[in-house]
């Protein structure tokens, strides 16, 4: 696919062709809508691949006040196990600004403890590299943990990680009431045209199996995922918690194992606290099966012990032959019951599409740099149209691993950039040519 194929394809699913890139690529969605990442702030720019000191990623991402991460380089930054947390708020990570083959992150995962952050077009790849089976030390791609806020995670891929590969995390009962809860937990959170998948299963976890997806934690609020592409993780296509109230529009669910969305209220969890009723919207989302879903998978399970409030629109939910398989579904002998929304959650001015038109529209545009693919995501994506692929235990299971990209460099110039959203300017052309 050449790049301006792919740029063409993502403004068709997100605003007319007339639409300047800019409004197609980068914009900010949901709850989390008002953030400022890092407007206003500092130009900070990455200027080597090292794991750590001056010039360094983690450099960056560590560093106070309101900034505006770019890159001068390109390649792929090997942590060796050293994870990372975004602790200061104001932040926002330009993945789009690095030359080609841009910046692939691996060997650790990235933690979000602040507030008014924007992360996109990067690529986290953590895997298992070489440690023992169930060793412990397992890793997400990205999570929130704490009370992160106004935090938008947009046109990244993630792949192989050993915990979840996307997700939202925080205390569950930090207070003396629901309100507080959901206060000091994550909350205004939107993950948004992500490729999320092949989260391994049988390998450093020390629970064992552990392919997931996505888990939006306890009392979480204000959580949409969106437009997103979760590709065979066994489970967590997402897994929303209790007391939750999140929506999950236009995403393509493919090679679920043994779930797709789930519900669960675990009552060992919240013995003590009265439990509390999520809220859960499904609009426009496409679950199709693949060669390591169970029978009788539905798009959306509920278990345990607490009630949603499930509002369902406009699902295509299909085996891998396209005959329709049921929406809704129990997997526990639970009090829990899925209770008929009377409205949709849902964020004001959201655009969706049809379902029948995801499969043709969202894989040109989703995940890190649409224009200019990482071999990686290629292939799922080829996996995806040919319905094949499968759940893995390790990255090397995959039959291109961790890339081994030399480095590439470019001038980081201002002008290029409009740098209130960190779009493309008009002059975008040079950056983005066609193959």
């Amino acid at each position: 696919m050449s790049r301006r194929l792919a740029l063409c394809a993502t403004l068709l699913l997100f605003g007319p062709a007339d639409a300047q890139l800019n409004r197609a690529t980068y914009d900010h969605s949901g709850w989390a809508a008002e953030t400022r990442g890092g407007r206003g702030g500092r130009i900070i720019k990455v200027t080597n691949l090292n794991a750590i000191g001056p010039g360094s990623y983690r450099e960056a991402i560590e560093a106070e006040g309101p900034r505006i991460v770019v890159f001068e380089v390109g390649g792929v930054i090997d942590m060796g196990g050293r994870n990372m947390t975004i602790r200061h708020p104001f932040l926002t990570i330009a993945g789009q600004t690095a030359p080609d083959p841009g910046i692939t992150v691996i060997k650790a995962e990235t933690n979000i403890a602040a507030h008014d952050v924007i992360i996109q077009h990067l690529m986290f790849r953590p895997g298992e590299f070489g440690r023992a089976k169930r060793s412990g030390a397992d890793q997400d791609g990205i999570s929130t943990i704490g009370g992160a806020h106004r935090v938008i995670v947009d046109h990244c891929s993630f792949s192989w990680a050993t915990d979840e590969n996307l997700s939202v995390g925080g205390p569950r009962f930090d207070g003396a009431t629901p309100e507080d809860w959901r206060r000091n937990t994550s909350h205004q959170i939107t993950y948004s045209h992500n490729l999320i998948y092949e989260g391994l299963a049988h390998s450093v976890h020390e629970k064992g199996e552990h392919s997931k997806g996505t888990l939006v934690h306890d009392n979480a609020t204000g959580i949409l995922l969106y437009a997103n592409l979760y590709a065979s993780n066994l489970e967590r296509n997402a897994l929303f918690k209790g007391g939750v109230q999140a929506a999950m529009v236009n995403n393509l669910i493919y090679n679920p194992g043994a779930k797709a969305v789930h519900y669960n209220l675990v009552a060992h969890e919240w013995q003590g606290h009265a439990y509390q009723t999520g809220k859960v919207t499904l609009v426009g989302n496409v679950y199709r099966q693949g060669p390591d879903t169970r029978p009788n998978t539905t798009l959306f399970a509920l278990g345990g012990h607490g009630d949603v409030e499930l509002f369902l629109q406009d699902n295509i939910a299909i085996d891998d032959s396209g005959k329709a398989v049921a929406q809704t579904g129990v997997y526990t002998a639970g009090r829990a019951r899925i209770v008929k929304a009377a409205e949709a959650y849902l964020p004001p001015g959201l655009r969706i599409i049809p379902a029948e038109r995801l499969e043709d529209e969202l894989p040109l545009a989703v995940g890190a740099r649409p224009w200019a693919r990482d071999p990686v995501d290629f292939k799922l994506l080829s996996d995806v149209a040919e319905s094949c692929g499968k759940i893995i235990d390790s990255e090397r299971e995959n039959a291109i691993g961790y890339p081994t990209y030399p480095p590439t460099r470019r001038p980081f110039v201002a002008a290029d950039w409009n740098l209130h959203d960190m779009s493309p300017s008009a002059g975008w052309h040079s950056l983005f040519k066609p193959r």
